[in-house]
């Protein structure tokens, strides 16, 4: 990724990046039931994204594209031409916070790779063209909480900081202050106006052979997918009293596996303490075999649809009645063969639809989706069957 020139945001070119800031169109109108629903969580029902049966479609864009008014202006030209309604806004990841601080209990872990110029300015020129601004907050693997707060660290039996295979430190997810660090972070999120927090790297270290066990003072006998839980529960608890709704992200192997991961994912524990779940349901990241397809990265329609297609039932178990807790990344990246382009990303889409969902967000590392427009309806129409 490069760095981009911070240059301010205003209010003043609003209405010149594609002509006149979208309405509201009838297909996002929801009914009393389902805002009653978001009330009791304490989220804002006057912000029609908020509801339970709101179609959300977003793009990735990473902290680089989020600092250059340049860049910003030409994804917003893109939802405002297409389906696209919402950007998921790297505002804290690897490298630290993506935005100024104004806590003192925060400002420490700011990092070095710089910061949106003009957040507020940012946010409000979003909501004029009615994109929904989501924060996404990189949770447990955090080199930069890590390197202020050495004592926080997952450790090795010796005592020394446990680091993964590229060398990095990752903060202790049993740690009550790491808690703290990254709630207060998403309260301040839904200050500045976010009016959805997502929660990302809510997990563990892998536990390869090849590296040291991992040690993790404050457990207690808590397994992992209990104080992964019990994380989100109270971070959850605290965005929807602000008025916020609160998403984690989660590999998509969860989705069909009965139990948890090594990283302590387990969709029964995770399912019933977020508001939405979003897994990583990639085609190039299945194994050859999943799903009986000999080649998943050929096959996009059929993995997306064999990873998402029994979650409404699993949910309904849970008690979980929201019909979009399930809102699926989509792969808009290449590797290996084929490569992607618009056929694939109509491809996955459908398999959403299918599987009765009618949200996703397309992740692309350097935001990058001019290549996948050809794949893009130009109006947000639900599609879910």
């Amino acid at each position: 990724m490069r760095h981009s020139l911070p240059l301010l945001f205003v209010l003043s070119c609003v209405g010149c990046v594609a002509g006149e800031a979208r309405s509201s169109d009838s297909t996002r109108s929801v009914g009393a039931d389902s805002q009653a629903a978001a009330a009791a969580q304490g989220r804002d029902t006057t912000n029609h994204f908020l509801t339970d049966t709101a179609i959300v479609r977003g793009l990735y864009v990473n902290r680089f594209a989020a600092q250059s008014t340049r860049r910003m202006k030409k994804l917003i030209a893109i939802a405002d031409s297409t389906e696209v309604n919402a950007f998921v806004l790297d505002m804290k990841d690897e490298f630290g916070l993506n935005y100024q601080s104004t806590d003192a209990k925060v400002i420490p872990n700011a990092g070095r790779m710089g910061t949106v110029p003009n957040l507020k300015a940012l946010l409000d020129t979003l909501k004029a063209h009615d994109i929904l601004a989501i924060a996404r907050l990189v949770v447990f693997k955090d080199s930069v909480a890590a390197r202020v707060h050495p004592e926080r660290t997952i450790r090795k039996a010796d005592g020394t900081t446990w680091r993964d295979r590229q060398g990095l430190a990752w903060v202790n997810p049993y740690d009550r202050e790491i808690w703290e660090y990254n709630i207060r972070v998403a309260e301040e999120m839904v200050r500045l106006g976010f009016p959805e927090i997502q929660f990302d790297y809510i997990r563990f270290p892998e536990p390869y052979r090849s590296l040291p066990k991992q040690v993790f003072p404050e457990a207690n006998g808590v397994t992992k997918p209990d104080a992964l839980a019990a994380f989100l529960k109270v971070a959850c608890g605290r965005i929807n009293r602000l008025g916020g709704r609160c998403t984690a992200d989660v590999f998509g192997l969860i989705t069909t596996v009965n139990g948890a991961l090594e990283i302590g994912q387990d969709w029964k524990k995770l399912s019933p303490v977020t508001d939405v779940l979003l897994p990583m349901v990639y085609p190039s990241h299945y194994p050859r075999g999943a799903f009986g397809i000999d080649r998943p990265n050929a096959e996009p329609y059929k993995v997306i649809y064999g990873a998402i297609a029994k979650l409404h039932e699993r949910d309904r178990a849970l008690g979980v009645s929201n019909p979009e807790h399930v809102r699926p990344w989509l792969q808009a990246f290449s590797i290996g063969q084929p490569k992607y382009g618009a056929a694939e990303i109509e491809a996955q889409k459908k398999a959403v639809y299918d599987a009765g969902y009618n949200g996703w967000v397309l992740w692309h590392p350097g935001s990058l989706y001019e290549p996948f427009l050809g794949g893009l309806e130009q109006s947000t129409v639900s599609r879910k069957k």
